[in-house]
C-alpha cells in the first residue's frame, strides 16, 4: 500500500470524503516514518477539536501512529459546559459515525489497513458504536464513556476492546461499567476494563473540579498508567 500521496499539512487540518460525498475535515497528525505505520482515529470529548484533543492525536503520532481526529462540531470549540451540552445534544450520533468516522476511516485506509479508534468521554461512548458499526477496527480504547447500553449491538463488535474507568465517576457510574463489560464478555468480545481511584477526566491535564466541572479531576498517576497500558494495547493489536 503506498503511503507517497501523503502531505501533512502544517496546520494538521485536513478535508476529506464522507460516503455521502460531502467533504468532512478533521486535524492530521503524521509520525516521522509513515511506511508502514498503522492509524488511530482519535473521537474529541463534548468540548470539541481544542488544544488538547490536538495533542492527544500529537502524542500518539509521536508513537508512530497515523492519527485522524474528525471534526465533528465543524470547528466549534467551548470551554463552556452549557454550550458543550449543547453542541452535543445537537449532534446526530448515528450521522457522525456512519459519515464522519466511517469516512475518517476511509481515508487512514490509504495507507493502513490496522487502524485503531479511541475516544473520551462523549467520544468514548462513540468510539464503542463505531466498533459495534464499522468493521474495518482492529482495536478501540474506550476513556470513561460509554452510550445508554440498549443502544449499543454488542454482538457486532469484533475487534479487541480496552476501556479506562474511574471508581468515582459521578457522570458513568462504575456499576453501569460492569454491567457494561458483562455484556461484552457474554458476546465473546475479547475486552480488558481497567478500573482507577479517580474521577471522571482523569486523563485530561485541563480538567479540575474547581476550574470546569465539578465531579470531573485530572490526576497525572492514573493517567500514566493507563496511557501506558494503552500504548502497550494497541501496539500488540496494531503493528
Amino acid at each position: 500500500m503506498s503511503t507517497k500521496a501523503l502531505i501533512c499539512p502544517i496546520d494538521g487540518m485536513i478535508d476529506f470524503e464522507r460516503p455521502d460525498g460531502v467533504l468532512g475535515r478533521g486535524y492530521l497528525a503524521c509520525p516521522s516514518v509513515l511506511e508502514g505505520a498503522p492509524a488511530i482515529v482519535v473521537i474529541q470529548e463534548w468540548w470539541g477539536v481544542n488544544k488538547q484533543i490536538i495533542g492527544v492525536a500529537d502524542r500518539l503520532a509521536l508513537c508512530g501512529y497515523l492519527v485522524l481526529v474528525p471534526d465533528l462540531y465543524r470547528g466549534k470549540t467551548t470551554v463552556e459546559e452549557e454550550e458543550a451540552h449543547h453542541l452535543m445534544d445537537h449532534l446526530d450520533f448515528s450521522a457522525v459515525i456512519s459519515q464522519d468516522i466511517r469516512g475518517a476511516v476511509r481515508y487512514l485506509n490509504a495507507y493502513s489497513t490496522r487502524i485503531g479508534v479511541t475516544g473520551y468521554c462523549m467520544g468514548g461512548a462513540l468510539t464503542l458504536l463505531a466498533l459495534s458499526e464499522i468493521a474495518e477496527f482492529s482495536a478501540g480504547v474506550i476513556w470513561y464513556g460509554f452510550p445508554p447500553l440498549e443502544a449499543l449491538t454488542v454482538l457486532n463488535i469484533k475487534a479487541p476492546v480496552m476501556g479506562h474507568w474511574a471508581t468515582q465517576d459521578v457522570f458513568f457510574n462504575i456499576e453501569s461499567v460492569d454491567v457494561l463489560e458483562e455484556s461484552l464478555r457474554k458476546a465473546g468480545v475479547d475486552v480488558t476494563f481497567h478500573r482507577y481511584l479517580a474521577h471522571h477526566a482523569f486523563a485530561n491535564e485541563t480538567a479540575s473540579g474547581a476550574g470546569r466541572i465539578a465531579g470531573t479531576q485530572y490526576d497525572s498517576v492514573w493517567a500514566q498508567q493507563a496511557w501506558d497500558r494503552t500504548l502497550t494495547f494497541f501496539g500488540k493489536k496494531l503493528w
